[in-house]
């Protein structure tokens, strides 16, 4: 039971949750949109920690995710420096911010099925006349 949860993935979760506290609040770049991070990955030495994110309604335009993702590379400084503030740990990883295409995928594939199921029910229709 105690081995379900280990400290980086405790660590991320923190980190998760200060993250969309600060880029809610304090980050002021008209570049970035409504961010969501969707989760942390900590590296086991606190090296380096993953970002994955999405913008709400930025999925079918590149050119707005590209600018989102320029806005959070600049402000990765100003968001690690926060975060040491609000997280106290001896050392705080470097932030390194990734798109996370995952929802999308998720929504592609479900139209997928849909448009599946949809074929597969005519297609038993028609057999049954």
């Amino acid at each position: 039971m105690a081995g379900e949860f280990s400290r980086t993935s405790r660590i991320g979760d923190q980190l998760q949750k200060e993250l969309a506290s600060i880029i809610q609040f304090e980050v002021k770049d008209p570049r970035l949109g409504l961010v969501t991070i969707n989760e942390v990955r900590v590296a086991k030495d606190l090296g380096y920690a993953d970002i994955y994110y999405t913008v709400l309604g930025m999925d079918d335009k590149p050119e707005k995710l590209a600018e989102n993702q320029v806005a959070l590379d600049s402000a990765k400084n100003f968001l690690r420096r926060r975060l040491s503030q609000e997280v106290k740990l001896r050392i705080m990883p470097h932030l390194r911010f990734h798109y996370d295409n995952s929802v999308l995928n998720g929504a592609r594939m479900s139209a997928l099925i849909d448009e599946a199921v949809r074929a597969d029910s005519k297609h038993s229709d028609s057999n049954d006349e």
